[in-house]
């Protein structure tokens, strides 16, 4: 079967499964799935999975990970018995490369939005919590597998489709697998990238920085030491890094795109006391995006150095910066590398824009990368802007065609 042939039938296959990938994506959106509530969603994606003919099974994730100085801790951690990753496999015929695709149900809270979790489909698009981040990256990785089964073919290298939780607290059910052993020729990380190729991700780290004073009576303010004010010039420190790091940061490989491809941002800030107070702790918290130029370690060491250039020798004495929770690491990979070449090259064919450069986001693609050394790519119908909006959404034509263009890019890579 020739390549105009092959993407005609599997077109045509997709097509075909239309109906079920909206039935599939709206029951998905059904079960609030969030961090502790993955277990329901992960039960319907293993039923789908055997539906579809392939060897499915659940992956058990140890509370021992916690201990991994990988692991993204949170503010509200969950015990793990009960919830588990899914791991599907096909197996190939021989000779060929193999492949893991890889996608995560679990979604971030409803927030104001009444109505996250009741999906709404009029045909042409359909809305609801995780439409786009990821339960239809989900369904599009499954409407892509079944095409290729729907056209007969057989593929020469093994296929490992994985549907993780916990990624949007910062991977740990992608860092289970890893320590699990899962390896490959090539991973595809569904994300909603708007067709586009993404061989290098963006890294991101929190922060928490903190200041105490000397607390006394307002009367007696000039004779305290105030925590909010020693924070204020740990933030213009702070904003002065961010400049020295957007300058170190601009014309990166693969990142040349951005004017200002990383970013500090201050995201909490709380002080103790009372209003008639000296406050003597106040509390900042935040985040560090970086490229792959930096390193996790360079940013905490950077980010600490900078605040502690100060001639305040109070601050200096009580200023702390932890780095507890979220810690993603930057990775690239080049851009001829024959996986993005491949993908690239699929999602054309299917339509779609599939430029090639590095995305100024974060994912589980750093894992597969960096700690399990695997060529890895981020790929996927729908736009990042639409991830974690009130009115997330998915047009089917564009979850169709990202099927189209992912079971392509499988047997291509894999082999007929």
């Amino acid at each position: 079967m020739g390549d105009p042939d092959l993407r005609t039938t599997l077109q045509a296959a997709i097509e075909a499964r239309r109906d079920a990938a909206c039935a599939w994506l709206t029951n998905l959106i059904a079960f609030p799935s969030v961090q502790g509530a993955e277990a329901d969603a992960q039960a319907y994606i293993l039923a789908r999975w055997q539906d579809l003919g392939l060897a499915a099974a659940y992956a058990e994730i140890p509370d021992a990970l916690a201990s991994d100085p990988e692991y993204s801790h949170s503010d509200h951690p969950q015990p793990y018995a009960g919830r588990h990753n899914v791991v599907a496999r096909r197996a190939g015929a021989g000779g060929g490369r193999s492949l893991i695709l890889q996608s995560h149900s679990d979604v971030i809270p409803a927030g104001d939005w009444a109505e996250a979790f009741v999906p709404r489909c009029d045909g042409v698009t359909i809305t609801g919590r995780g439409a786009t981040d990821a339960k239809g990256q989900v369904v599009t990785m499954l409407l892509a597998v079944a095409a290729l089964a729907d056209a007969g073919v057989t593929l020469r290298g093994d296929l490992e489709c994985q549907v993780v939780i916990e990624e949007e607290v910062g991977g740990n059910g992608a860092l289970a697998l890893i320590r699990q052993g899962c390896t490959a020729d090539g991973v595809i990380v569904l994300e909603g990238t708007g067709g586009h190729v993404h061989p290098a991700n963006r890294g991101a780290v929190w922060f928490r920085a903190t200041t105490t004073g000397r607390s006394l009576h307002m009367g007696r303010r000039h004779e305290g030491v105030n925590a909010i004010e020693k924070m204020v010039e740990v933030i213009q420190r702070m904003l002065a890094y961010e400049e020295r790091l957007v300058a170190e940061s601009r014309g990166q490989p693969l990142f040349e795109r951005y004017a200002n491809p990383v970013q500090l941002c201050l995201g909490t800030i709380r002080a103790d006391g009372w209003p008639s107070m000296v406050a003597d702790r106040c509390v900042l918290e935040g985040g560090v995006g970086f490229l792959p130029n930096k390193t996790l370690g360079e940013i905490r060491q950077e980010l600490t150095e900078a605040v502690l250039a100060t001639d305040d020798a109070w601050l200096r004495e009580h200023f702390t910066l932890e780095f507890p929770k979220l810690h993603n690491d930057a990775y690239r990979i080049p851009a001829d590398h024959p996986l993005p070449v491949t993908v690239s090259r699929a999602a054309r064919e299917a339509g779609l824009a599939a430029e090639v450069f590095g995305w100024n986001v974060s994912c589980d693609a750093r894992l597969y990368n960096r700690l399990a050394g695997l060529p890895t790519v981020v790929f996927g119908p729908s736009e990042i802007s639409q991830a974690h909006a009130a009115g997330e959404s998915i047009r089917v034509d564009e979850m169709l065609a990202g099927a189209t263009a992912l079971a392509l890019a499988v047997a291509r890579w894999c082999g007929l």
